[in-house]
């Protein structure tokens, strides 16, 4: 019977990470829209992806036994193209914003 539940079990174990991860990106998301409006002077030309990607995480400069999570957002503002990436401490269920990265994409 344990066999039978065994996935079932691990599943639900799951959850409560892949619940904070989802948050994590969706607040990564819409955090980026805001720097990307601040940085781009509030022109209605910019957009950022609906996505959040997550990358390796950070080890914190301060305390080298906490990880920092790193989301990049890409965004654009009419013909320039943006990475943003959002830095966040992850503690039970909570996304804290740390740190936020711009830069433009371009070849000079």
């Amino acid at each position: 019977m344990f066999k039978k539940l065994a996935p079932f079990l691990l599943l639900l174990a799951a959850t409560p990470c892949l619940a904070a991860d989802a948050g994590c990106a969706a607040d990564a998301v819409a955090q980026a829209r805001k720097l990307l409006l601040f940085h781009g002077n509030n022109d209605d030309r910019a957009g950022v992806e609906e996505k959040a990607k997550e990358l390796p995480p950070l080890t914190n400069p301060a305390n080298q036994r906490q990880k920092f999570s790193v989301f990049e957002v890409k965004g654009y503002i009419y013909k320039g193209n943006y990475r943003m990436r959002l830095i966040y401490y992850r503690s039970g269920g909570d996304c804290l914003l740390m740190g936020q990265e711009i830069l433009e994409l371009a070849s000079l």
